[in-house]
């Protein structure tokens, strides 16, 4: 199997493997991208503080939500 970098950083290498199969097992794993999921399936040491922060962020949109919720029935039963 032979790779290089599609953003043109002149990365690349090649790699021997068994079989064809294998090959293309290999290819198709390393070729995706995992911006998406970051922060959900990060490593549990290397990137805890990244979790961290997702979390924190995520507790903190709650509690802004419930006190819009909230604000709102008062309002509604204050006229």
């Amino acid at each position: 199997m032979r790779w290089h970098c599609v953003r043109g950083c002149g990365a690349g290498g090649s790699k021997r493997y068994p079989t064809a199969e294998d090959a293309d097992r290999y290819a198709r794993a390393l070729d995706r991208e995992d911006r998406e999921d970051l922060g959900r399936r990060a490593p549990l040491v290397g990137l805890f503080p990244l979790r961290l922060m997702r979390a924190l962020r995520m507790r903190r949109e709650r509690k802004r939500e419930q006190k819009s919720e909230a604000g709102a029935g008062a309002e509604r039963r204050s006229h």
